[in-house]
């Protein structure tokens, strides 16, 4: 299947959505955007790389970049391989001194945060940009890439509008017996920043 190559456009904080980023990913030879919502903690490790800075202590990517090294053992390059109910799943894959290849499966937000560390490249397919992409308008689609990852180079309605579309209004069509379910998933999963939206959602409906 063929790869699209991704860049990195920015990170935007949602002024509306308690601890969501959005992570907005470029098409590298087009308009297309693919905004990906992540957590605070992911947004910070790869706000942090790309800004060049160097926390105190290694936070758990540098760790694990530090662990590969040491073993000789290189990310060459990040595929988001799926979308399934608006959730993005990617894979890393690693290459050692013997030219072995592994696939490791990783939450999309951590295999980017990754990524910037080996200065590997992203990949996605077609149907996932087809599916969950969005197309600028021509002057904003000929910005360059910012060069500060806290800036998508969109205003702020733009960004926001972003946001709405990667989460895609996604809990709103769901039934609270659904939402439960869901809730219930993300807890068992450790998915606490999709956690806490659902059941923001569901305390909305309670008190609307």
């Amino acid at each position: 299947m063929k790869k699209i190559k991704l860049e990195i456009v920015g990170l935007h904080y949602s002024q509306t959505q308690t601890g969501a980023y959005a992570l907005v990913l470029g098409e590298a030879k087009g308009k297309r955007r693919l905004p990906i919502i992540i957590g605070g903690f992911e947004a910070q490790a790869i706000a942090i790389e790309l800004e060049k800075m160097t926390p105190s202590r290694p936070l758990t990517h540098d760790l694990f970049k530090s662990f590969a090294d040491a073993f000789h053992i290189a990310v060459t390059e990040v595929v988001i391989y799926n979308l399934v109910e608006g959730i993005f799943f990617a894979r890393l894959v690693c290459e050692n001194t013997e030219g072995g290849i592994i696939e490791i499966d990783a939450r999309t937000s951590d295999a980017i945060a990754l990524a910037v560390r080996f200065d590997c490249p992203i990949f996605t397919h077609e149907f996932i940009l087809a599916s969950a992409g969005i197309i600028l308008d021509d002057e904003n689609a000929d910005t360059e890439t910012p060069s500060t990852p806290e800036s998508t180079g969109l205003t702020e309605e733009e960004e926001e509008a972003l946001l709405a579309e990667a989460t895609g209004n996604e809990f709103q069509r769901k039934s609270e017996k659904e939402l439960e379910e869901l809730l219930n998933t993300a807890l068992r999963d450790e998915d606490y920043e999709r956690a806490s939206r659902i059941r923001d959602e569901l305390n909305k409906r309670k008190t609307g």
